[in-house]
Formats: C-alpha cells, sequence, structure tokens
C-alpha cells in the first residue's frame, strides 16, 4: 500500500488512473524519484512526510515533521464534540438554547485538523487555535487557506491557554502529547524517530501537558462548558483522577475499545 501511496505521489495521479493504466510505464526522472521516494520510506520515514499530505474526516491535511500526523483515532473528538454541540444549541438539560455563535479552542493545533472540521461542520462557531511550536502554527495556517477557512479561526501562539480571559469557550478540545518517557520503547519506531517529539511525549508519566490543561481549561470554559482530550488507556484512571471536581466525567472508547477521549463539563 505505501508503494502504491509512493507510486500515485510520484506520477500525481489518483489510485483509478493507477488501475485504469497498467501499462504505464515511468520516465527516468518519475523512475529517479519513485525511487528517492520508496528509499525514504525505507529508512523509516512515515508516508505522509513523503507525500505531504494526510486526509482526516474527508479533508485533505498539509503535514510536515512540525506536526503530528493526523490519526482515525482523533476523529472521535470531533464526533463527541459534534453531539455534544447539538444538545447546547437545542439548550439540552434544562439550559436555554445557545442564542450567540458557540466559542471553542483547540489547543495544541499542529496541523489544524481539528479546528478546521470543527470551522466546517459549525459553520456558526468561533473558534480559536493555539500552539506553542511556530512552525506547526504556519501549517495550520496553511491548511486553513487550503480549504478557505482562514477567516474562521482564529490562532494564537500560546502555551496551552495561556492569554485568554476567564469563561471565554463553550467548548475546549485537545490532543495533548500525552505518552509517558517510561513508554517510549512502546511507540512506533517511525513515530519515535521523526514525529515531533513535544507532540507525542509530555514527560516522565504522560500527564504533565493534561495535568497543566486541566485547570487552565476550568479558567478558561463558561460555566457549563465542556473539555474534550484524546488520551490513552494507560493514563486514563489518572486522568480521571485530575477530573474529580468535574460534572459529567467519561471516557470514552475507540472502536477498538481502548479508552480514548476524556470529556467533563465544568
Amino acid at each position: 500500500m505505501n508503494a502504491e501511496l509512493l507510486l500515485m505521489f510520484t506520477l500525481g495521479c489518483d489510485r483509478a488512473y493507477l488501475y485504469a493504466h497498467p501499462e504505464r510505464e515511468l520516465t527516468a526522472d518519475e523512475q529517479t524519484r519513485y525511487d528517492a521516494a520508496l528509499a525514504e520510506r525505507a529508512r523509516g520515514v512515515p508516508a505522509q512526510y513523503i507525500t505531504g499530505h494526510q486526509e482526516f474526516w474527508g479533508m485533505d491535511f498539509i503535514v510536515t515533521p512540525a506536526v503530528l500526523i493526523p490519526r482515525p483515532e482523533t476523529e472521535h473528538v470531533i464526533e463527541i464534540v459534534l453531539e455534544l454541540a447539538g444538545v447546547e444549541r437545542a439548550g439540552g438539560r434544562g439550559r436555554p438554547p445557545h442564542t450567540i455563535p458557540l466559542r471553542i479552542a483547540d489547543v495544541g493545533t499542529g496541523s489544524g485538523c481539528i479546528a478546521l472540521v470543527l470551522a466546517k461542520e459549525l459553520p456558526q462557531a468561533e473558534i480559536h487555535a493555539t500552539d506553542i511550536s511556530p512552525a506547526a502554527l504556519e501549517i495550520a495556517r496553511a491548511n486553513a487557506a487550503r480549504h478557505q477557512l482562514e477567516s474562521r479561526i482564529h490562532f494564537r501562539e500560546a502555551d496551552l491557554l495561556a492569554g485568554f480571559e476567564n469563561s471565554s469557550f463553550d467548548f475546549i478540545v485537545s490532543n495533548p502529547p500525552y505518552v509517558g518517557d517510561s513508554e517510549e520503547d512502546q511507540v512506533q519506531l517511525e513515530v519515535r524517530k521523526f514525529e515531533p517529539r513535544n507532540a507525542v511525549f509530555a514527560g516522565p508519566t504522560g500527564l504533565e501537558v493534561i495535568a497543566r490543561l486541566i485547570p487552565q481549561a476550568h479558567d478558561a470554559l463558561r460555566p457549563g462548558g465542556r473539555l474534550i482530550m484524546e488520551i490513552s488507556g494507560t493514563i486514563a484512571e489518572k486522568v480521571k483522577e485530575l477530573l474529580r471536581d468535574w460534572n459529567e466525567v467519561q471516557i470514552r472508547p475507540d472502536l477498538q475499545s481502548i479508552p480514548r477521549v476524556a470529556q467533563a463539563r465544568k
């Protein structure tokens, strides 16, 4: 599959073209570029960094080694936000319906995949996206421009939620680093070698970033606002403990029944 993907990248074509033209021979230049791509993949470089692209939620995203490669598991964060946003707009749980746009913050936006999908799916929402990495924000802004969503998203270079006023948001979402240094040998080699370390590893326990984000999110959320974070099964119970002062705390599993998303209401 990687060889086919890299061939499509080399030729600038889709899979249908490859299957429809099995007799197609590579030119000398194409062969050289294809061999170079295969060599990069053979040394472990993720195919997404070679092609510069990754699909997420049916949208095509530019990716470079400055950002984490978007993964299907993160789509569960989107699903939960959309589910809860529908409840909020309808005035669920005895609250009046929202009469002003929802305000959402995506913390550690990376490629911008979560923020852009939410901007697309919730056209009336006001989206803010933060990242501590200027290089990551450059990629996120490029993706926003490609999808004509740059006017919908407010990007900010910040450490988590630094600089935002209290009671600013209805939703705070994040795919933070949550792998502990002690788990490094359990992480795929290509992730360890090529993806940005500060987007994968949080510190000795894996809870270091989440432990800072939770109190910041509590301050930044409006009463009744929601925090939704991607996590791993190894830290699920400890995350629940960190959320002990919140309401409606849930840990939602992914399709493999692995604890994947923590959600809580202020």
